[in-house]
């Protein structure tokens, strides 16, 4: 970096300061200045009395006095200014001496002989010498401070000059320092290179001994392809003969696919009739005469026993009651032939029949056996029997393009009163049910537990739920009675997309109360009450019934909550079937008559032909 010129000149200042203006710190300067002094003349002495001429002198005196006044201001004004330009011209590099004052100065100002008080003309003249010494000064210093206004405007002009040659130096900075830049990423770059080109090297020296090895093997593959086109003349002559037996087997499988989708047809239509067989056959056994029998199959039943009045007194006389029925079980016969008499009925229900099974007979006849039976498989009942009858048809019928839901009820009656016996919540927060006859003549009952099943487990678990729940007592005939009739409803809807046919049916098991006397139970109070209402109820589905089978008008359907439910199930639409159970104690002669005498009467009652809910 140069260095800005600083003048070589030396020049001496003096100072100036508050006692500049009354003339002591230039005493040395007016003694320079100042001429060899006149010699004084001596005067006479004179006084002067009552003139004015001393005070005209004093007042002139005092004129000259702030003439010097004003002089020495602007003097001070002057040096502030010249002060500042030393300084500035300091801060540059420039080389400024300070004044030094005279030996004689003293502290005070003033000459070195102090004029007396009362001669004014030398005082003066002293003051007009150091005027005279003041202007001077002032000429100089004026000339030094254009001098270094010069100076300042060379040094401005050369400042100017560095600070653009230091931009210049600044940019070309800034491009060495791109360019260093730019060198140090190729210098990575050619050090990248320099890797890729080592790592290179080496494989290409690996590649050198593969190469030689491929070439040993392109030796032995060319051996291996001439091979190899013998083989592959022999294998499109193969082919060309698979092509044509491919031809043949493709004609061969279009004819299977034809075939298939005829006998498919063919088992639709198979399907269809076996449907319409079934229901023909069902119609057939209930329109044959009871008297007939096939075989080893027992059709009639007789009983003897004390003749009985109509108002239920003894005779000493015995009497042969005979009845006849479509089958008669003996206490010897299973379960499994029981069911078996009914299959075909409960297969009317995925067929898109409505289907009902009763279970009736005295207390302790054994109907809740009939229709549930044990947990065991040879001892279940006709409940669970049905149920995987229903779903494994249902899994046979999946393969002919069939889609089945089902939903499961399991309602009680107990007098007169409907108990949903799928409930698990509280008891004191049990919901009230109402029977609901829908808009499509479809009957429902509010608030109660519909469940969705897809599996014969889930509804052996709603079975077991509800017999928890049942309402059962001790009467004189049985010490565990079930005092209430148990509905259970399997709602079935199938679908065939494929053949665009819909079937909606509803399988209706009911296990009936224990029809009895009032002087065989003996039963009081609140089972006297539960009595009445069961019985009530079953003659009620007596009346039913025959109502029905008269075509009459008008069937009272509402004069009990059993038959007002079932209503969809006891009329034309639907197929019915009552299991009668007696008891073979002699006790039980009374009873078993009665029951006998009523499923007769429901057995000579002939409801219509069943039709099928298809769409």
């Amino acid at each position: 970096m140069s260095r800005l010129p600083v003048s070589s000149s030396k020049r001496v200042l003096t100072s100036s300061s508050s006692s500049s203006e009354n003339g002591q710190d230039f005493a040395p300067a007016q003694k320079k200045l100042r001429k060899d002094p006149e010699p004084v003349r001596p005067r006479a002495a004179a006084t002067i009395i009552g003139s004015k001429r001393p005070a005209v002198a004093a007042s002139r005196a005092l004129v000259l006095i702030l003439s010097c006044f004003l002089h020495a201001l602007s003097f001070v004004v002057s040096s502030g200014v010249l002060k500042q330009s030393i300084a500035s011209t300091a801060a540059k590099g420039g080389n400024i001496k300070q004044p030094v004052a005279p030996a004689g100065a003293k502290a005070g100002g003033g000459g070195a002989n102090k004029r007396h008080a009362w001669d004014l003309k030398g005082k003066v003249s002293d003051m007009e010498g150091k005027i005279r010494n003041y202007q001077t000064k002032y000429k100089s210093i004026n000339q030094e401070n254009e001098e270094l206004k010069g100076t300042m405007i060379q040094s401005q002009t050369r400042v100017n000059q560095m600070e653009k040659e230091l931009e210049m130096q600044r940019s070309q900075i800034s491009e060495y320092e791109d360019e260093l830049h730019a060198l140090a990423g190729v210098r990575n770059e050619l050090e990248k290179v320099s890797s890729e080109k080592n790592t290179l090297q080496k494989e290409l020296s690996n590649l050198e001994g593969k190469y030689k090895v491929m070439e040993t093997l392109r030796d032995s593959q060319e051996t291996e392809l001439q091979t190899l086109k013998m083989k592959l003349s022999v294998q499109e002559s193969t082919l060309a003969r698979l092509q044509g037996t491919l031809r043949d087997t493709e004609e061969e499988v279009r004819s299977l696919k034809e075939t298939v989708s005829q006998q498919k047809d063919d088992l639709h239509a198979g399907e269809m009739e076996r449907r319409r067989l079934h229901n023909t056959i069902q119609e057939l056994k209930a329109s044959l005469s009871a008297h007939i029998c096939d075989g080893d199959l027992v059709s009639s039943l007789s009983l003897t026993g004390e003749h009985l009045s109509h108002t239920g007194k003894t005779a000493d006389t015995h009497k042969n009651y005979n009845f006849s029925f479509d089958r008669v079980f003996g206490p010897t016969a299973s379960q499994q032939e029981v069911f078996e008499e009914i299959s075909l009925l409960v297969q009317s229900a995925l067929d898109g029949y409505n289907v009902c099974c009763f279970a009736y007979g005295q207390t302790g006849s054994g109907k809740t056996y009939t229709m549930e039976g044990d947990e065991f498989d040879r001892t279940r009942g006709v409940i669970p029997r049905a149920v995987t009858q229903i779903f494994r048809a249902a899994e046979k019928l999946g393969a002919q393009g069939w889609e089945f839901n089902f939903t499961a009820s399991f309602v009680e009656i107990y007098n007169e009163t409907l108990r949903d016996l799928l409930y698990t919540g509280k008891a004191s927060k049990r919901p009230e049910h109402e029977i609901r006859k829908l808009s499509n003549s479809e009957v429902t009952i509010s608030n109660l537990t519909y469940e969705k099943v897809s599996n014969e487990d889930q509804v052996l678990g709603l079975i077991a739920l509800a017999n928890q729940n049942r309402s059962t007592a001790q009467t004189a005939q049985n010490d565990r009675s079930s005092r209430s009739h148990s509905v259970f409803q399997l709602d079935i809807e199938g679908v065939n997309a494929g053949r665009d046919v819909k079937c909606k049916s509803t399988l209706c098991l009911v296990d009936l109360a224990g029809s009895e006397r009032m002087l065989k139970s003996q039963s009081q109070g609140e089972r006297f009450k539960e009595m009445t209402a069961i019985n009530g109820s079953l003659s009620n589905l007596g009346i039913v019934i025959s109502a029905l089978a008269n075509k009459e008008s008008y069937v009272p359907y509402r004069n009990s909550k059993l038959t007002y439910l079932l209503q969809g199930c006891l009329g034309g639409n639907s197929k019915t079937l009552m299991f009668v159970n007696i008891a073979p104690e002699p006790d039980s002669f009374g009873e078993t008559l009665n029951s006998l005498r009523f499923a007769s009467k429901v057995n000579d009652c002939v409801i219509g032909t069943a039709s099928a809910n298809r769409k």
